[in-house]
């Protein structure tokens, strides 16, 4: 069943940055979207501190700027929510204390979007909405045909946790085991720190994950890491999904998360990544999970999940836009080639 708008159990029901509203029981409010906002207030799957089911009430309003539906990016020269046609659907219905309810009422979100050609954009939450998220896509696109790009402290690839099979911790098995995605292209970035162990390590290289743990990052650079994942999404793939667990990011640039692990990526080094790599992938859909405001510092979380949104959504209004012109989509150059001519940046130099 479709749901219709959720309300405001979790605070008022406004949308992301005032972009138009939308509602999946009535398939004409978004049949026209390039990307649909979901948001997904459930954290009955965490481990360890709670307060994620706030996540996506604070991802959508936390800003400094007016809630005006646009956001001129100041080096792309898009505006991601006026270049595309971005709507919100609200919060999906998801019970505390009922995660294989909550689960399947997001599944079922999340493909209803897919399957109208838009992009779903889901805001979390805990990361264990990644199991109905890339299932929802999949749905859609077909299983095993949408690879995943993870980025996060932690593998997320547990078996039975606390009785249960179903947990923040234990997604992205559960998503291999059902088909939905494919292990050898489940590309994970940012791991780090102490889980899980050996058994679970072996299990996942049996499946052919790869994962690219903070000290491969160190010693080889993200850029040249970021060239072989998006290599190995693209081998007998359609599309990717993009996973993001705000604790990918170093506890100092994200404080408030369910389980902080110290020595991730900077807040520049995730903007960056997440803008290059739906400049140039085919995006499917996108999650951005473990935004814990009852944690956060001064909305330093909160914004930085905010602007990664907004870096995804740009991403994509550039590689529009160069589909449209011809041009070669090359996110890896420097950003001043967007903004200034070449003779300009040559002159700079001498």
């Amino acid at each position: 069943m479709t749901q219709s708008r959720y309300g405001p159990m979790f605070g008022p029901d406004i949308t992301f940055l005032g972009v138009e509203r939308c509602d999946l029981s009535m398939p004409g409010t978004f049949a026209d979207a390039d990307v649909v906002i979901i948001g997904a207030p459930f954290d009955g799957g965490t481990s360890h501190r709670p307060g994620a089911r706030f996540g996506p009430q604070a991802i959508r309003g936390t800003d400094y700027l007016p809630h005006d539906g646009s956001r001129p990016h100041l080096a792309l020269r898009v505006d991601a929510l006026r270049d595309l046609r971005v709507l919100d659907a609200g919060d999906v219905e998801m019970p505390p204390g009922e995660i294989q309810r909550s689960l399947a009422n997001l599944e079922n979100a999340v493909a209803t979007v897919s399957s109208s050609g838009a992009v779903p954009v889901i805001l979390g939450g805990d990361h264990s909405i990644a199991l109905p998220d890339v299932t929802g896509v999949a749905r859609h696109h077909g299983f095993g045909r949408v690879a995943v790009m993870h980025f996060d402290a932690h593998a997320d690839t547990g078996d039975v946790e606390f009785g249960s099979l179903y947990g923040h911790g234990q997604p992205m098995r559960r998503l291999i085991e059902s088909g939905a995605a494919r292990g050898d292209r489940f590309l994970q970035i940012g791991l780090r720190g102490y889980w899980p162990g050996p058994e679970t390590l072996d299990w996942m290289a049996a499946q052919g994950m790869r994962s690219y743990e903070m000290a491969e990052i160190e010693a080889r650079g993200l850029a040249a890491v970021l060239d072989e994942a998006s290599e190995l999404a693209l081998d007998d793939c359609d599309a990717v999904f993009l996973s993001v667990d705000i604790d990918v990011c170093d506890p100092g640039h994200a404080p408030g998360t369910g389980t902080p692990e110290p020595g991730g990526l900077s807040a520049r080094q995730l903007l960056d990544a997440v803008r290059r790599i739906c400049r140039e992938l085919p995006i499917a859909g996108i999650d951005v999970v473990e935004v814990s405001p009852p944690y956060d510092h001064a909305e330093i979380t909160a914004m930085l999940a905010n602007r990664i949104v907004l870096e995804a959504l740009s991403g994509l209004a550039v590689a529009r836009r160069d589909a449209a012109s011809g041009a070669r989509t090359d996110a890896a150059a420097p950003l001043l080639h967007d903004r200034t001519s070449s003779a300009q940046v040559e002159g700079s130099r001498t």
